[in-house]
């Protein structure tokens, strides 16, 4: 044996015996390694043909790192995956899959998601970039880089809560570390210790930057330091010493002791999508990184090991090459998604039905015939729905800033914390991105998060959590997961604290598909839509007025839900109608008393909730009345109320009598001063000449 020989043995026996590898688990690594690459060979080719539409991220080289790692898991722990994350999906659903059936059902469903078929994993929802299995653990990629890593943050979070063992890996690329998403994420995930290891895959470039012209460091890993976490730097192109290295970060998390950042120095093969030239790389330095191949060395360290000879590699190609053409076959035979698919799977059911409408009218009615019924404010009414619901469901829980002591916005959620401890009621970091994030993936673990964004100012900070992740993560994975989540928010103006505290930007929700928002305008709504949106399984957008806590109004004493999309007929009028919601209700209900003494009717609908919006309740009031009048607090400018308009434009426009006329902010950014401020936004005056106007 030749020296090379007996140091590669030495080497390679070291690693085998501190993991206790077999040769089963050798030969399924060299296996899946070897399917990986020829799943993305294959990808190369169908891209290069353009039979394959769309952009595909390929994973060759980096072999190493996804089937290393996950060799480190048990069947009950969790992944979070990239936009080159198709390594990291096989490597997962192999593992997870017992028979060769189901391994090969698994490579199927594979190739057919990548073709869009509707036989993929996500039935063609979601392709190349958005891979999930999130019934076996797999919470899906992402095409947004680092945009993965808060979820994974929220999926361990929910591991701790639950008080399983389960730990979180999250991949993600050398790029992803230059994003906020990735410090304020290990950030949150030490100093909670939370059971996630966050295994970076340093393949040199981020698109064609090189690493070491976007940080000073040498390591990524060197950063950890800075959040008081082990980091360690691996040689990413073998597969022995990734699993060892993941291994210990795993068996550190699984024993309580928080996370790890493991770096994985490797190298892809191919460019960072089909249509990069590489020109940012020389030929030499791709010659280099093919000596070091992932499978050769695997293959090599085997044959020293007397474990496989040449044919039995030979023998390894042709199964391979076989399992893929079944699976081309499969993804051939596999329809494009029905037509009838394009609208599926954007909301999870909802829970309430018929019966609940019909019940939540009689309690109206009840309410506003009985004299003595209580009243609270609307502060508690929001405070009595989350105590109500944490007790009614334990998988309940607040997370946000100040929401313990202070009791967030408002102080809504003062004593939460010391009737239900710091497990159930979580201070967080300012870390917007975090929080949205941290919701999403303990929304898709099995809890119900309600994460508090102090004003609704600072919601675009996490836009890209909820939008982009929370909200159609249902959608892209084919309606395999749920996001029971609520985003509690305060918005509008009032308190002379000028721009950044003060807007009304519901309609930058309310374009998202995915996600309901909820604008309730009385103590009573505000109650009943938050025990709805805590039970249910979308994310859901909660936004309160500032200007409204201290207003009280009537709430029973019984349990009750309000189902979302259906408005409520404040006011009932026969000569105009005025729509409108949140803080805008109370100003409209003033200026009908003011019409009414000037013999005008004016019907009050409140939305109650935008999204969905009930535009049966407002067609039947302009059937009634035959015009129409918006009122939001927005600014003009492509505000929520427009919409409704376009709407009542497409659905109602025959029984129109008049110009429909809009009652809005205007489109300044508010301002500080009170005059002016009150100047910026809609008040009674202003309500009332738009409704004297439309009547003329």
């Amino acid at each position: 044996m030749t020296e090379d020989k007996i140091t590669t043995l030495e080497r390679v026996t070291a690693l085998i015996e501190e993991q206790s590898l077999t040769k089963e688990q050798l030969m399924t690594y060299l296996r899946q390694m070897m399917e990986i690459r020829a799943l993305e060979n294959n990808i190369a080719t169908l891209l290069g043909k353009a039979v394959l539409k769309g952009a595909s991220h390929l994973y060759a080289g980096q072999e190493a790192v996804a089937v290393g790692a996950i060799g480190a898991l048990k069947d009950t722990d969790i992944i979070t995956s990239t936009h080159r994350g198709h390594g990291h999906a096989h490597a997962h659903g192999d593992s997870a899959a017992e028979t060769p059936e189901e391994k090969q059902t698994h490579y199927n469903k594979m190739m057919a998601e990548v073709l869009g078929k509707s036989g993929g994993y996500c039935k063609g929802k979601g392709g190349s970039m958005h891979i999930a299995d999130v019934d076996h653990g797999n919470l899906g990629a992402t095409g947004i880089v680092g945009g993965n890593i808060p979820v994974a943050v929220g999926a361990a979070l929910a591991q701790k809560l639950q008080g399983t063992d389960s730990v979180v890996v999250c991949f993600f690329g050398d790029g992803a570390t230059n994003t906020g998403n990735f410090h304020e994420s290990l950030n949150m995930a030490s100093i909670w210790d939370l059971p996630v290891v966050f295994v970076v895959e340093n393949n040199k470039y981020a698109m064609s930057v090189p690493f070491a012209e976007a940080s000073k460091l040498e390591n990524v890993a060197d950063r950890a330091c800075a959040y008081g976490i082990p980091g360690e730097t691996v040689d990413g192109m073998d597969v022995l010493k990734v699993r060892q290295t993941v291994s210990n970060a795993v068996e550190r998390a699984r024993r309580g002791e928080g996370p790890t950042l493991v770096e994985c120095q490797t190298y892809r093969y191919y460019g960072h999508s089909h249509s990069d030239p590489r020109a940012y790389r020389t030929r030499e330095e791709e010659a280099e990184y093919r000596q070091k191949d992932p499978i050769n060395r695997l293959q090599k360290d085997l044959e020293v090991l007397g474990f496989i000879d040449e044919n039995e590699i030979d023998n390894f190609e042709n199964e391979v090459q076989e399992k893929l053409d079944r699976a081309m076959a499969y993804s051939k035979t596999s329809p494009p998604p029905d037509p009838s698919e394009l609208k599926t799977d954007v909301f999870a059911p909802s829970k309430t039905g018929p019966e609940d409408v019909e019940a939540e009218r009689k309690l109206r009615e009840k309410l506003r015939n009985t004299p003595e019924m209580r009243y609270i404010s609307y502060a508690d009414a929001v405070k009595e729905a989350m105590r109500e619901e944490m007790l009614r469901d334990d998988r309940v829980f607040l997370m946000g800033e100040d929401v313990g002591l202070y009791g967030g916005a408002y102080g809504a959620s003062r004593g939460l914390l010391e009737e239900f401890g710091e497990k159930r009621v979580i201070d967080t970091p300012i870390s917007e991105a975090t929080i949205g994030g941290a919701a999403v993936g303990a929304a898709m673990s099995g809890m119900h998060p309600i994460a508090e964004i102090m004003y609704v100012d600072f919601t675009p900070l996490v836009m890209d959590q909820i939008a982009n992740q929370g909200a159609k993560n249902r959608y892209m994975f084919g309606g395999k997961t749920k996001v029971p989540m609520v985003v509690r928010t305060e918005g509008g103006a009032g308190r002379a604290i000028a721009a950044h505290h003060s807007q009304s930007l519901e309609s930058l929700w309310t374009h998202f598909p995915g996600i309901y928002v909820v604008m309730p305008a009385t103590p009573y709504d505000a109650k009943g839509l938050l025990k709805t949106a805590i039970r249910d399984d979308n994310p859901v957008m909660f936004i309160e007025h500032k200007m409204l806590y201290k207003e009280k109004g009537p709430v029973p004493e019984e349990d009750y839900i309000i189902p979302f999309g259906v408005a409520d007929v404040k006011r009932s009028g026969s000569d105009l109608t005025i729509v409108t919601y949140s803080r805008m209700v109370l100003r409209a209900l003033e200026a009908a008393e003011i019409l009414a003494k000037e013999g005008v009717d004016v019907e009050v609908i409140d939305l109650r909730t935008l999204s969905p919006l009930d535009m049966d309740t407002i067609v039947k009031s302009i059937q009634k009345t035959g015009r129409f009048v918006g009122v939001t607090e927005a600014y003009e400018n492509t505000s929520f109320i427009s919409e409704v308009m376009a709407r009542v434009n497409e659905e109602a426009f025959d029984w129109l009598d008049a110009p429909m006329v809009r009652v809005s902010s205007e489109n300044v950014p508010v301002p500080r001063a009170e005059i002016l401020e009150d100047l910026a936004i809609p008040n009674v005056e202003k309500i009332v000449n738009a409704c004297r106007k439309v009547m003329r």
